[in-house]
């Protein structure tokens, strides 16, 4: 069973891949920042990757944390916000395809 309700599935499938990641630092100052990312089926996970990324902040705030939020949204004409937020386990995962991914304790929607 998904943490996604059927609504949140087709927005997450539906060709957005920008989102804002946040993260904290070791000094425990937030840490917000946009990304790519993918919903990964398989897993039930938001994967988040870029260029370089096992030498990033987040990538590192991560590795420390194994925590991760993200939101991924828009606004429709005339102004109709909607969106998701995942908040979560996170890993930092290493290899030639660098990428934290999501596992989702708390999902918020709104607008959907």
């Amino acid at each position: 069973m998904s943490a996604f309700a059927e609504n949140e599935l087709a927005y997450l499938r539906s060709g957005r891949r920008l989102a804002r990641i946040a993260t904290v630092g070791r000094d425990g100052t937030p840490h917000v920042v946009p990304v790519g990312w993918a919903f990964n089926a398989e897993t039930d996970t938001i994967d988040v990757g870029g260029n370089d990324f096992a030498l990033t902040k987040k990538f590192r705030d991560v590795d420390r944390s194994g925590r991760a939020a993200i939101v991924i949204d828009e606004v429709l004409e005339p102004w109709r916000p909607r969106g998701i937020e995942v908040r979560g386990r996170a890993e930092a995962i290493e290899g030639p395809v660098a990428m934290i991914r999501i596992h989702p304790d708390r999902v918020r929607s709104w607008g959907l």
